[in-house]
């Protein structure tokens, strides 16, 4: 008898709490990749008077998931920007919670540059040398050692005689979660051992390939990365690795590497021939729907062409656009509050 009327009394909780939020105003959490975009839409939302301007606060993609994964109400978020897509787990700890529903909106692409000041030569890297320059161990003479590459000409003799300094994003970034699947992975299978490893057990591979060196070379710089793009102007010397868009914001400052042959621009990431670009993405609680006021409207100017179109506004900050036929599937989907489908 208490564990159903225990029961019943988590159910009534999930259930007065999904009715409780009572805020006027949008709050949106999540990747500082997709930050940029979503305030973008935020300030023209607001700006045209029939609803607040949203909050939306830069607090990468990992975090953001965790606080909108946390409960039902008006102290939780109502809509994270992701630059990954959601996992699993995370879908399950948000049905813990008692987030059942939710709408998975991909807004374009992006690619994650390895960037450097205007002041110094542009670099030209292979996935490979990115794995040798940054990984925490690499293969030497058929063991696994501490990386021993001081400088990009240690990793290759054609790089400069410069010691390996990269500001990059912590673990909880979907920038450094894409980066270490599409670059690092990709290096790691430049090595025949650890591609046979690969096949043998996934799940040493990806230790080894994710795992970024801590002595110093790789230093975090949190979840802004305009203070990476600052530190690079500051160190010309020193290289960033952030997502395409800040690139295009900075092109007076920074370039961008080539890598395996491909620049990082528009043409090339929209393609599909840059190596290292991403899905971006948002995620709406269809809990406070009706409750805060504005999201429904909020996400149709998101998916509106004048927004995520070809020539929308936000290609001007450099979202790189989905296909016309995606994008008409995905604003469908999107104002429709199409619950999210796990493959």
């Amino acid at each position: 008898m208490f564990k159903k009327t225990l029961g019943l009394a988590v159910v009534a909780t999930v259930a007065i709490a999904s009715q409780a939020v009572a805020r006027d105003q949008i709050r949106i959490v999540g990747s500082s990749t997709v930050f940029p975009f979503s305030t973008t839409v935020a300030e023209t939302f607001g700006n045209k008077g029939g609803f607040k301007t949203p909050v939306v606060e830069s607090t990468g993609s990992g975090g953001g998931l965790k606080l909108f994964c946390a409960g039902i109400g008006e102290e939780h978020p109502d809509i994270t920007n992701a630059s990954r897509r959601i996992k699993k787990s995370e879908v399950e700890k948000c049905a813990k919670a008692g987030i059942t529903d939710i709408t998975e909106v991909k807004v374009g692409f992006d690619g994650i540059v390895v960037a450097n000041s205007k002041a110094v030569k542009p670099l030209n890297l292979t996935k490979k040398q990115i794995f040798l320059a940054l990984a925490k161990q690499i293969p030497v003479d058929g063991k696994m050692v501490d990386n021993p590459n001081k400088t990009w000409s240690d990793v290759d003799p054609s790089l400069p005689n410069v010691a390996i300094k990269v500001f990059g994003p912590p673990p909880t970034s979907g920038t450094r979660d894409a980066f270490s699947e599409l670059a690092l992975e990709g290096g790691a299978k430049a090595f025949p051992s650890l591609k046979a490893l690969r096949k043998s057990d996934k799940k040493a591979f990806k230790a080894i390939a994710h795992s970024v060196r801590e002595d110093g070379a790789y230093v975090e710089s949190g979840e802004n990365d305009n203070l990476i793009v600052q530190k690079l102007v500051a160190e010309p010397d020193a290289v960033g690795v952030f997502g395409f868009s800040f690139l295009d914001q900075n092109a007076d400052q920074l370039q961008g590497a080539v890598v395996g042959g491909v620049a990082p621009t528009f043409e090339n990431i929209s393609k599909g021939d840059y190596g290292i670009s991403r899905s971006l993405y948002f995620y709406v609680k269809n809990a406070h729907v009706g409750k805060v006021p504005g999201i429904k409207e909020f996400i149709a100017e998101f998916t509106s062409e004048d927004a995520f179109g070809e020539f929308g506004y936000l290609t001007e900050k450099g979202l790189i656009p989905l296909s016309e036929e995606e994008r008409a599937k995905v604003r469908q989907e999107a104002t429709s509050l199409t619950n999210l489908k796990m493959m």
